[in-house]
């Protein structure tokens, strides 16, 4: 308890110092960029202490674990947040360079509206659909290949082929084919979300052993017998980890695609747009509302796999 109390207090002191030096010299210097590197790393040390003295103070009350496991992760980005912001004040850096938190906030609220019909665009009308397809394509496709091994032999060398290739390169084509609209952001998603579901569901597939295979043939078992009370209960955490790796790579991929061509609407347009006007708390908006959707996606097929594995090692106390 004693030793993080002083470990705190140091780095307070000496990001406090730092600050106020920061004031002191001129932007885009050598002296100005040493001092924002050590603030930065010191913001970073003084959240990780004040998540260390709390967690002390937690474990010597005997708090509940959970309360130390929310608090203080907590406790940590705000940490980070506030710094952020007396960073850019004490440091007079341009608006243009990094925005505030209170800018990027005050900008997020009276750009509600915006924000609403580019979450509708990208998040409803392409992401979404473009993940179900993708997830349910790769599913369908890996008991395809489990079944059929000339199958498999011809289709992963194939997706290590596609997963290989470069976003921005890909997408200028499917706008082509598909149009400027949402499908070709949707047909996006897809490319990046089928060849991780295949991929996983396989490995999911041969994850059962070989005992509980020849257990299930004892017991007369055929294959789709035994591939809905064995094989396909085994292969869920490596189907949910595909599906919850698809969730960030479909949101990237819808933005990234909206770069190459869109109505004008749209999370990806509207970031292009405003950094060549240097509206960057604009920008800082649109990745605020993609954080918060990614994480709450994140988030649901989190509790989801928890529901359904429940029996997994992991989750046992």
């Amino acid at each position: 308890m004693i030793k993080s109390m002083i470990t705190f207090a140091v780095l307070l002191i000496a990001a406090i110092a730092t600050y106020f030096g920061l004031a002191r010299v001129a932007p885009l210097q050598g002296t100005y960029w040493f001092l924002s590197l050590i603030f930065v790393l010191l913001g970073w040390a003084l959240a990780w202490a004040i998540g260390w003295v709390v967690d002390a103070v937690l474990a010597a009350t005997d708090a509940p674990i959970k309360i130390s496991n929310f608090l203080v992760p907590a406790l940590f980005g705000v940490t980070i947040i506030v710094a952020w912001e007396y960073y850019v004040k004490g440091s007079h850096i341009p608006l243009v360079l990094l925005p505030a938190p209170t800018q990027i906030g005050a900008k997020f609220i009276n750009s509600l509206p915006i924000l609403g019909a580019d979450f509708v665009q990208t998040i409803l009308r392409a992401v979404i659909p473009g993940w179900l397809m993708g997830c349910g394509a790769g599913f369908l496709a890996a008991l395809l290949c489990d079944r059929i091994d000339f199958l498999r032999r011809g289709l992963l060398p194939l997706g290590n082929l596609v997963s290989a290739l470069p976003i921005v390169g890909v997408a200028p084509i499917l706008v082509m084919w598909f149009g400027f609209d949402w499908p070709s952001k949707a047909a996006m998603v897809v490319v990046m979300t089928f060849f991780p579901t295949l991929i996983n569901t396989l490995a999911g597939l041969n994850a059962s052993g070989h005992m509980e295979r020849d257990l299930m043939k004892c017991y007369g078992a055929n294959w789709l017998t035994t591939l809905v009370k064995l094989r396909l209960p085994a292969a869920m955490p490596f189907i949910f980890n595909a599906l919850k790796i698809n969730s960030t790579l479909a949101m990237i991929g819808a933005i990234v695609a909206e770069f190459f061509g869109t109505p004008i609407v749209g999370m990806g347009f509207r970031m292009s747009t405003e950094v060549g006007s240097q509206g960057l708390d604009m920008v800082w908006s649109e990745i605020l509302v993609a954080a918060i959707t990614g994480s709450t996606f994140y988030g649901v097929l989190t509790l989801s796999e928890r529901a359904v594995t429940f029996w997994h090692p992991s989750y046992r106390k």
